[in-house]
Parts: C-alpha cells; sequence; structure tokens
C-alpha cells in the first residue's frame, strides 16, 4: 500500500489537508445524487462503543448534506450470530438518538441478489470457481506462514478452464473467488487519509461465495451498497485493505464507485484497543453506568475531530453543521474516560432540575429496579448536582434519603471521642431537635452550633456523627440540608437507631 499524503511526513500534511477538501467539495458538488450513508453493524454482540462512533459520523454526514442514513444489518456469517443481538443494536441506536431514513435491512433476506451477481461476475471472467479442500488450503496457509509469505491464495483453480470448471460446478462443493488483476494498481481517494494506491499483485483472490450460498462480507456489502444507492462509504480504518477489492468488484460489475472515508480506530489511554479492563465499550454498558446519550455522542465527535472554534460542549445538531471529514485526524484518538466523566457532569449540571429528576427517576427505575418518589428526588437535585458525574452515582451519594441505613461503632465514634462521647451527641441532639418547630437547614444548623458551644464540643465533630448516623456514611451531600429533605421524624428514627448501637 503507498500511503496518502496526510501520511508522508509533517511538510506534507496541510498540502494533504487542502487536496482532501478540495476532493471532497467536488464530489459534494458534482453528485445530483442524493447523499446516501449507511451503518452495518453485524449482530455478533452488543453495539460497541466504536461502531457507535462509525454511526455518528455516517448520521451526521447524512444530515449534513440532506441526505439519507441506511442502517443495515450484515448477518450473512451465521456462525457468529448472537440471539438477541440485533435487538440490542437497534435498541442501543435508538438510545443514542441515531435514527435511520430506511431498514433495517438485513442481508440474510437477501441471498438470491449476491448468489446472481457472484454467477454473473463468472460468466463475465471477473471471478471463477474455486474447489480446493479445506485441507489443501490450510496447508498452503501454513507452506506460506513457514516461508514468511503473507496469505494469499496461490490461484490453482484460477487456471482451470472456465467451461470445464462450470461442469464440475454442478456436482462439486465450490466457492467462488475474486480474479484479481496480477498487475497495474488500484487507488482510490480517502476524503480523510487522501490518495491510497495498492499493488495488484499483493491483493487476494478474495473469496465472494461461500459453499453454502453465503456471500463474504465483500460482496454483499459492494451488491448492498450499489443497490441501496449508498454515495459515501464512512467506516473504520480496519478496512483500509478491503477497499481495493471492494473497487475491482464494482468496475468488475460495471458499477459507479461511491465515495470512501476511514475512520480511525479508537484507543485507550495506553494505546491498546480499547477493552473492558479498562471500562465499559458496548453502549449498553454506558448506559447502564448512567452516562447521558448527548453527552456520549458529543464525546465521540471529538474523537478524532476537533470544533472549528475549539469549543468542548455542543449539541448534535452543531456537530452536523460543522462536520468536516477532511479535518479527522488519522492518528487514533485517546477513549479518555475521565473526559467522558466530566463532560456527562457538565451535561447533568446544564438540564433543568426537573429533566434531571426525570432522568434519574427513571435511571433508577430501569436499572436499579427502584421506585422512588420524583418529587424526593427533585429535593435531593440541588444538593448532588455540582459533584454528581453519572446518574450512577446518585445511589451511592445520596440513596440515604430514599433507602435504610446501617451503623457500625467505629463509623460513628469520630477520632479522638469514645463510644460514650459519641452516644451523648446523639442523645442531646435528639433532646434539642425535637423542640426544633421550623424544620429549615439555616434553623437547624444555628441550633447545632448553639448545642455543640454550650457543651464544649467542636462542631465539625458533632456534625460528623450526625453525618454518619443520618446518611451511614462519612461523605455526603450537606448535612442540613439532607435534615430539612428527610424531615423531622426519619432524622430522629436514625439518630436515636444510632444511639442504640453503642
Amino acid at each position: 500500500m503507498i500511503l496518502s499524503l496526510a501520511d508522508q511526513g509533517s511538510g506534507m500534511v496541510s498540502l494533504g489537508l487542502m487536496v482532501r477538501q478540495a476532493h471532497h467539495k467536488l464530489v459534494r458538488q458534482s453528485s445530483p445524487q442524493v447523499v446516501k450513508t449507511r451503518f452495518a453493524p453485524s449482530p455478533t454482540g452488543v453495539l460497541h462503543v466504536g461502531s457507535a462512533y462509525t454511526a455518528l459520523f455516517n448520521f451526521a454526514f447524512a444530515k449534513q448534506n440532506k441526505g439519507k442514513f441506511l442502517l443495515r444489518i450484515e448477518d450473512t456469517d451465521r456462525t457468529r450470530l448472537v440471539k438477541g443481538a440485533e435487538e440490542q443494536i437497534i435498541a442501543a441506536l435508538a438510545w443514542l438518538g441515531l435514527t435511520w431514513d430506511e431498514g433495517p435491512i438485513r442481508q440474510s433476506e437477501r441471498l438470491p441478489f449476491y448468489q446472481r451477481y457472484a454467477k454473473e461476475l463468472v460468466e463475465k471472467g471477473k471471478a471463477y470457481y474455486c474447489f480446493c479442500s479445506e485441507e489443501r488450503l490450510a496447508k498452503m496457509r501454513k507452506s506460506q506462514q513457514e516461508k514468511d509469505l503473507p496469505p494469499k491464495y496461490d490461484g490453482r483453480c484460477r487456471r482451470l478452464d472456465p467451461k470445464k470448471a462450470g461442469e464440475r460446478a454442478k456436482r462439486e462443493k465450490y466457492v467462488i473467488r475474486l480474479k484479481v488483476p496480477e498487475s497495474g494498481e488500484t487507488s482510490f481517494t480517502d476524503l480523510i487519509r487522501g490518495r491510497i494506491t495498492f499493488k495488484n499483485a499483493e491483493i487476494d483472490d478474495q473469496v465472494l461465495l461461500k459453499s453454502d450460498g453465503f456471500p463474504t462480507y465483500h460482496l454483499a456489502v459492494v451488491v448492498d451498497d450499489h443497490l441501496m444507492k449508498v454515495t459515501h462509504v464512512i467506516r473504520a480504518e480496519e478496512w483500509i485493505s478491503s477497499t481495493p477489492k471492494h473497487i475491482l468488484l464494482y468496475r468488475a460489475l460495471g458499477w459507479k464507485i461511491p465515495t470512501f472515508a476511514h475512520l480511525p480506530l479508537l484507543r485507550e489511554r495506553d494505546r491498546a484497543k480499547l477493552s473492558k479492563r479498562h471500562g465499559a465499550v458496548g453502549v449498553v454498558e454506558f448506559q447502564e453506568e448512567g452516562y447521558l446519550p448527548e453527552a456520549l455522542l458529543n464525546f465521540l465527535a471529538l474523537l478524532g475531530w476537533s470544533h472549528p472554534k475549539g469549543k468542548d460542549i455542543f449539541p448534535l445538531s452543531e456537530f452536523i453543521k460543522k462536520l468536516d471529514l477532511a479535518r479527522i485526524s488519522t492518528s487514533a484518538p485517546v477513549f479518555d474516560r475521565g473526559k467522558l466523566d466530566w463532560m456527562n457532569g457538565e451535561y447533568m449540571r446544564k438540564l433543568k432540575i426537573k429533566n434531571l429528576k426525570l432522568r434519574i427517576c427513571e435511571y433508577l427505575k430501569n436499572y436499579r429496579g427502584l421506585a422512588v418518589n420524583p418529587d424526593l428526588i427533585e429535593q435531593i437535585v440541588p444538593l448532588i448536582r455540582e459533584r454528581i458525574k453519572k446518574l450512577s452515582e446518585l445511589e451511592e451519594m445520596a440513596g440515604f434519603f430514599f433507602k435504610d441505613v446501617a451503623w457500625s461503632p467505629e463509623l460513628l465514634v469520630q477520632q479522638g471521642e469514645t463510644t460514650v462521647s459519641a452516644k451523648e451527641k446523639l442523645e442531646e441532639s435528639s433532646k434539642l431537635l425535637r423542640g426544633v418547630e421550623d424544620w429549615k437547614a439555616e434553623k437547624l444548623e444555628r441550633e447545632m452550633r448553639k448545642l455543640a458551644k454550650n457543651r464544649g464540643w467542636k462542631a465539625p465533630v458533632l456534625f460528623m456523627t450526625l453525618r454518619v448516623a443520618i446518611s451511614g456514611k462519612k461523605v455526603s451531600p450537606p448535612l442540613f440540608e439532607s435534615m430539612e429533605v428527610l424531615e423531622r421524624e426519619k432524622v430522629l428514627q436514625r439518630i436515636e437507631k444510632a444511639a442504640s448501637v453503642l
């Protein structure tokens, strides 16, 4: 493969960017077709966040150009299908708000199309029947490995007489392979990477139709993209090496070649592939952890691309307006989970209290099985709003408002205190609080400070003892505001129960 301008040293980067932008503009101006992109996941598991990244850029590019966004389910590899995966993928896209204009279309329901065009390629002499057994192919690959040669079909069946091969195909098991030209080059201009060229001699005679009648990815994707009028193929860089095979297929079938753009692969901070050992990787996992879909989309938009004005926070509508594929970096962007947490917190703080309340209630019900009074959540939100980064943190931060708490003597007795002194503080506080009529945070704080002063106690020690009694932990939302929300009877009940364990 010959590298693009953007990859040939820093001195060529600006020129490469100019060339890609000019090509991008020319493509948009010259094409009378409606722009159509597609997202084509395989139902082999939950929707990976890297796939969501690809879906986002396809969606945004289509919307920016007043085009169509297609959802296609690539389920021709029957050995890798996972039950329920398609439904999970569709649900995840819907949660993100990446709604499609056409689909979902399933490749498994379109087998006659692929079989027809595979046979047409054979008839044109652009493909051929291959009768090699799995055993022979395995020996061939082993021999190539031992000689440090790249894995590539050796062309044995390519040299068979087409007429005789056709007769054999009537009675023998076969696959159909693409007949790649043995010389010359195949090139294309990538909207992100510039001009990329492959030597045909290095391209494998790819299997197009398997012996079970199902197509491989390479045939199915070309047939479908053509028949579905896809104009722009925006996908991950791992497919760059497959692109010349696809271009050769388009040419062999006499079809117009779409425009390609290959997005960089996302990486962890240590430059490794995204992995569960670093955190969530499936969209549903981010959903379960309490991320907002709009925050996740904003974060994904900034991976490899930057806002022209350097903004970090912006809505999807603004991303659609500002997106320029030519400005996407070719280097692998880092999936900074810390930044995602920060961004999610910013989005949560931007929500109106009533809207955040609804999100929290829905989250607690769907992912924690908790039906919490919405009015209570509305009172809690102002107390945790500045600290919370994910919806899942609310239960840890403020679960004591709607769940029972437990105490241990070790937690209730502060440093320098004794069991007797801690119990005294709780009992005296309970007596005082029973007589407080105006149950407001300011009043409660004044009364507790007065009690500490009158008894010669350190106010911070008294407050920490009360905090643990009320919340069950040493870190909680503001103490007196929490007491106001919990109301008198629950506060007194907890203080008295805490005292009883000492």
